[in-house]
């Protein structure tokens, strides 16, 4: 580590570091309503959070095909506090009145967090592939990101290959598969996740973090249809989807169906 004198000769700051001018003048209301800066910054915030789960999430891609399994168990206990935190974001956005979002709601115009790109990549990284939701983004360069994201393997194919590689034999059609479809769970793999779970040791535990992310990520689903019905009740949403029915109807979609499936046979 350098002295405090080449550090203070590097001018290098604080706010520089973190280019906080920057940053900071990135929230431009559109209204003079006083309640539009906290719908702002919430949602730049959930933002960079999508942001630091996707760098994290593929760093548990890179460090299981590295055979790394207590890194990838490490970064993937790190998204699990994510998820926390973008639940307990929604505390602050509640604080937002149903009258208080109508009185800035239409200054949004057709803008929504339906667009969110990098929530459409996280998605398809965690295996969730449908392709129209991705073509409702209106910037073609997002598109493109997340098509090709929902094209490459899954999170979880990642985790198969590196049970397969630990010696386990996981059915070669899962390690050949199409990633473009949606995976839906294989009861063979199944039968194979149950006998290492009552082994124990690496292959469980990590199994047991998945389950994490995947009942954090079921969380946020259900706080986040709850705050959008508690604040515009059932009115579409800012970007034409039916608002409250399509978050519903997200719900209760595990991303590693095989973990659930299991539960009620062990």
């Amino acid at each position: 580590m350098g002295t405090r004198e080449e550090t203070n000769d590097s001018g290098l700051t604080y706010a520089s570091y973190l280019r906080l001018d920057e940053l900071l003048s990135l929230q431009s209301p559109r209204s003079e309503e006083h309640d539009e800066m906290l719908f702002i910054v919430i949602h730049q915030t959930y933002e960079l959070w999508f942001k630091e789960a996707l760098h994290e999430l593929r760093g548990v891609a890179a460090a299981l095909a590295a055979m790394d399994a207590w890194r990838a168990a490490h970064r993937l206990g790190r998204v699990r506090h994510i998820l926390k935190i973008a639940v307990a974001q929604v505390d602050v956005l509640e604080t937002l009145t149903p009258l208080e979002f109508a009185s800035f709601r239409s200054r949004l115009a057709t803008s929504s967090g339906f667009e969110s790109a990098q929530f459409r990549e996280l998605e398809a990284l965690l295996g969730v592939r449908n392709p129209r939701l991705a073509d409702l983004l209106p910037e073609a360069a997002a598109r493109e990101r997340v098509h090709a994201t929902a094209n490459q393997p899954s999170l979880w194919d990642s985790v198969l290959a590196w049970v397969a590689a630990s010696g386990h034999a996981v059915p070669r059609r899962l390690l050949t598969r199409n990633y473009a479809e949606q995976y839906t769970g294989d009861e063979e793999l199944q039968d194979l996740l149950l006998t290492l779970y009552r082994a124990g040791g690496e292959v469980a535990s990590l199994m047991e973090v998945l389950v994490d992310i995947d009942e954090g990520l079921q969380e946020w689903r259900y706080r986040h249809v709850k705050m959008v019905e508690r604040t515009i009740g059932r009115k579409s949403g800012t970007g034409g989807s039916t608002g409250v029915e399509y978050l519903a109807a997200s719900l209760h979609r595990p991303v590693f169906p095989d973990l659930w499936a299991i539960r009620s046979r062990m």
